[in-house]
């Protein structure tokens, strides 16, 4: 058996063709606030990618920048405006922030409407609550949608997710639970991995460890999602599966670049629109609670 790849990129492409066209049909363009603290190179890239993609789709990306030195009233005084600012249909804050900034204050104090990372409390409530107005973060998502694009049924899968991040691991095993699969969460710490991993219909590789996933590891037919991006000496990229190996085994695997990475983007654009078409129906806040805002 030689596993079938799920592209990625060329999903990602079909999903952003398919967001050009609903933008271009709205009166009003999506906007999107892209929060900047300090001079993190990584995040200027994310940053900027993130503008490209959203132009080539017909959201507006607005950059505020601010020194790695603001003090984090005024950070939160920032977005407090951008909550305020009935234009601004999305707000994400780009992570990570300075020490003596708190970033769960600061997830917080974004209105959940226009949450469209899914990273505020509120959102991630909602989706531990199965809710469907939850925001889910665009990570998650784009590997439920990479999982759907195979046709396999995911009702009574044993899902096995290697990482526990606030980004990845938790939201994607309650995104998989509400969509009816036994989940098992496993990290660092976890013992007998080998073990547990084998059990795996589905597996989600979030650890960042290159190549850790080996083909004994693998039960035959396992769909695998490989989130990890790990640069090696020689400077190519691999993820956290070694897929030239488990390949031989499983029946769909996502490359590493090309998999999970484009989904990720397409997914921000698809929440940011979904935001703004919400916001035009209804135009109720929610009451937020980091003690700085005033907005009910």
């Amino acid at each position: 058996m030689t596993a079938q790849v799920i592209d990625g990129k060329k999903i990602a492409a079909e999903i952003r063709k398919n967001l050009a066209e609903r933008v271009a049909a709205n009166e009003d363009s999506p906007v999107l606030a892209v929060v900047l603290v300090g001079e993190n190179e990584a995040s200027k890239i994310y940053v900027r990618n993130k503008k490209k993609a959203a132009a080539e789709v017909g959201i507006i990306c607005e950059v505020f920048e601010f020194a790695e030195t603001i003090g984090e009233n005024a950070l939160l005084a920032s977005i407090e405006e951008l909550n305020e600012n009935p234009h601004v249909n999305g707000i994400i804050v780009q992570l990570p922030l300075p020490k003596q900034i708190n970033p769960l204050k600061v997830l917080s104090c974004i209105n959940p409407q226009k949450d469209v990372d899914g990273f505020s409390p509120y959102n991630i409530g909602l989706l531990a609550s199965k809710e469907d107005e939850a925001v889910v973060a665009a990570t998650p998502k784009g590997i439920l949608s990479l999982l759907k694009s195979t046709g396999v049924d995911l009702c009574g899968k044993h899902a096995v997710i290697i990482g526990r991040s606030n980004i990845v691991g938790r939201p994607v095993s309650l995104l998989l639970l509400n969509n009816d699969c036994t989940v098992t969460i496993t990290h660092s710490k976890t013992v007998g991995l080998a073990e547990i991993v084998r059990q795996a219909d589905v597996l989600v590789a979030a650890c960042g460890c290159p190549k850790m996933v080996k083909k004994d590891w693998i039960k035959p037919g396992a769909i695998i999602i490989d989130v990890g991006i790990n640069r090696l000496e020689d400077g190519k990229l691999c993820g956290d599966v070694d897929f030239e190996k488990v390949s031989e085994v499983a029946s769909y695997i996502t490359p590493v670049p090309g998999g999970v990475g484009p989904m990720t983007v397409a997914m921000l654009l698809e929440n940011t629109l979904e935001a703004a078409q919400k916001q035009k129906n209804s135009n109720k806040h929610h009451h937020c609670h980091c003690g700085k805002c005033h907005h009910n």
